[in-house]
């Protein structure tokens, strides 16, 4: 199961790549003289771009029967059964085991799969005083 980004993270991605698309065809265009940061501008613009290519595509966390894998590329994923305290800070959970722990941003997440993360957290069964959902 993927617990998805909101659709406004995604679209802001997309739209600021292509604000420096625009900058950078601007720069390229209209300089009588190339410099080397106009093709920063291009190199900006290319990260944004793939920054929503991967979002898109994997989208915040992969939840399957044991793990919950946060995706990013360095991503870390936990254990469901090794989860030993969920914590809840502002707008973030925070997921720990003996060893690691891994903080979730809820704000970045969709309303349908937050009630979907929601579900499953409260599924790990931890006790009450482990727990923000006694």
């Amino acid at each position: 199961m993927k617990i998805r980004y909101k659709k406004k993270r995604l679209t802001s991605n997309l739209i600021i790549g292509i604000v420096w698309t625009a900058f950078a065809l601007l720069s390229l265009t209209y300089n009588e003289e190339t410099r080397w940061t106009d093709y920063g501008y291009i190199v900006i613009a290319l990260l944004y771009f793939g920054q929503y290519a991967y979002e898109s595509s994997k989208q915040y966390l992969t939840i399957t029967k044991h793990s919950i894998r946060k995706n990013r590329f360095f991503g870390n994923s936990l254990k469901l059964n090794k989860i030993i305290r969920i914590k809840k800070f502002a707008v973030d959970y925070i997921l720990q085991t003996d060893k690691e722990e891994l903080t979730i941003n809820t704000d970045i997440i969709e309303e349908k799969s937050l009630l979907e993360l929601n579900r499953i957290l409260i599924q790990v069964n931890l006790p009450a005083d482990k727990t923000p959902f006694a």
